[in-house]
């Protein structure tokens, strides 16, 4: 297995640097209405115990209890500063890592993991073992980045001072802690080999706009990058800082990095009020398969 010398939380994106809150949640600001609606889709409701991996600031993890009205949910980070500043009723705080060989924190309806795998090695590995924290008749949702920079097959991408940083971006995140959107349009595979049944998948592409939160959230992700990205030589700082005024111009045209999001359901068990196995398959096999852009 190929090794990286840093850490999400560590080398970049350090939760102790000021702001790093803020910029977690301009990403949530872009993400959480198409999250929430997917879990609420999949039935995530009263009776419900869920576990939030990677839970960052904790919209989802709170949203889960104030709007869908789950029993509980166990948010999880390595670092939980960001969740234990506003306590919920429902909402328990878990500071681990899922990589380590001793995690296992129970069983529950719904895991949830966003843009967190594809951070992380042994992807396959990981995906099988939060398979194994689903219950009987509960689902596993993930979600990742999809890089859209270069095109889709047959595509041609223009050259923009965006796609330009987008690309060392994500290379120089791959070189410091391993960051790999590679293999994220596997995912469907991967639940399904690790048993889950059905599943299906949906992708949603924001529109990158002047102030918006997912134009805020580059910007300030690329700030915070600024030395990994320089390291890979594809990009110097006026590169960089070319980008970032593109980004809150007029001129700005471009699609953001897509969100995969990929679910399976464990069979066997019951929904919550006695439905059987295969509640809220309806409402999943509707909803296969949509692309978003707004």
């Amino acid at each position: 297995m190929e090794q990286f010398g840093g850490r999400y939380g560590e080398d970049v994106f350090r939760p102790e640097q000021a702001g790093e809150g803020e910029r977690i949640d301009f990403g949530a600001l872009a993400y959480d209405g198409i999250t929430m609606a997917r879990l609420r889709a999949l039935g995530a409701g009263p009776g419900w115990r869920c576990l939030d991996v990677g839970a960052g600031t904790g919209t989802v993890s709170r949203r889960l209890l104030a709007e869908a009205g789950v029993t509980s949910v166990l948010a999880v980070d390595r670092d939980v500063r960001f969740l234990s500043e506003r306590p919920l009723p429902g909402l328990d705080v878990l500071e681990a890592d899922v990589t380590a060989p001793d995690f296992d924190p129970g069983r529950f309806r719904l895991v949830h993991a966003r843009f967190v795998l594809m951070h992380l090695p042994g992807h396959d590995r990981l995906i099988s073992r939060l398979a194994g924290l689903v219950e009987p008749g509960g689902v596993l949702v993930l979600s990742d980045a999809v890089d859209l920079t270069s095109g889709l097959p047959g595509s041609v991408t223009p050259g923009t001072p965006y796609t330009a940083v987008m690309r060392a971006m994500w290379q120089g995140l791959r070189d410091t802690i391993g960051t790999d959107v590679g293999w994220v349009p596997s995912y469907p595979h991967l639940l399904r080999t690790a048993g889950l049944l059905p599943v299906a998948a949906e992708i949603h592409v924001p529109p990158l706009q002047p102030g918006s939160p997912i134009s805020r959230f580059w910007a300030d992700t690329w700030q915070r990058s600024r030395a990994a990205m320089l390291a890979t030589g594809l990009v110097d700082d006026t590169d960089v800082d070319a980008a970032v005024r593109y980004l809150d111009s007029e001129e700005c045209a471009a699609l953001s990095a897509g969100m995969l999001t990929v679910w399976g359901r464990k069979p066997g068990g019951t929904e919550p009020g006695g439905a059987g196995p295969g509640a809220g398959q309806e409402a999943t096999d509707r909803t296969t398969g949509p692309v978003s852009s707004g």
